[in-house]
């Protein structure tokens, strides 16, 4: 009888002998895609990083690199990324106030047209009231474009450093885009009215003492008109 033949090991399927062929062998270049993404992705990281230090140090004691370094981060932090402690302290309004403004084109001949007050304030009021979720814009981004204009400037509105003309340029630049988007017509000028009425307290003896001491008076304060860049809402 014969012997059964062999099959020599490392015989590929069809018989022959050899190593068995690898697959995968040859690596594909990386697409475009994937480098673009892996590239945006670092980039995210290294901004949330960049601001989280920033941050950091703003909300630190002062120390040697927030000195060193003041002029970047308060460019960094100021308006949008401003941090304080009202959260854990909250200190509410005792004042109400509202914040007008009215426009000034200059025509080609030289004569000016003012427009009459709008009322900004009452825009804000009309979009949270009765509103659940009101946004974060509706509700203070106003109020805290005059309360850091008032910390920048006191009593007067000559501004004497960086953060104080930054805010001036803040609280004009809202004021413009408010007024363009709710009413028609172009103007090349802008002033604000503020009127400040402090806010009562309740009188537990039923409102007698209140009465004898008689309405507190309005403050009303008027900004100089400025410049803005020419805007046309019709």
């Amino acid at each position: 009888m014969k012997e059964p033949r062999r099959c020599e090991a490392g015989a590929g399927a069809d018989g022959r002998g050899g190593e068995p062929q690898a697959y995968g062998g040859e690596r594909r270049p990386r697409s475009p895609l994937t480098a673009g993404t892996a590239a945006v992705v670092v980039l995210c990281l290294a901004t949330a990083l960049v601001h989280v230090l920033l941050v950091f140090l703003h909300v630190a004691p002062p120390n040697a690199v927030s000195q060193l370094y003041s002029r970047p981060i308060n460019a960094w932090v100021h308006p949008l990324f401003e941090q304080n402690w009202r959260l854990f302290a909250p200190d509410p309004e005792s004042v109400n106030r509202q914040i007008s403004a009215r426009t000034r084109r200059t025509a080609a001949d030289g004569t000016t047209e003012v427009s009459g007050w709008f009322d900004l304030s009452a825009v804000d009021t009309s979009a949270v009231e009765h509103n659940p979720f009101p946004s974060h814009t509706e509700q203070n981004m106003l109020r805290r474009a005059w309360s850091s204009y008032l910390e920048a400037f006191g009593g007067d509105d000559q501004p004497r450093s960086e953060r104080a003309v930054m805010m001036q340029t803040y609280l004009r630049n809202i004021a413009a885009d408010r007024v363009a988007a709710h009413r028609r017509g172009s103007f090349d000028s802008i002033q604000l009215r503020v009127i400040t009425l402090p806010v009562t307290t309740p009188d537990p003896a039923g409102g007698a003492r209140q009465a004898a001491a008689g309405p507190k008076p309005l403050e009303t304060r008027y900004l100089p008109w400025w410049k803005v860049a020419s805007h046309a809402a019709d």
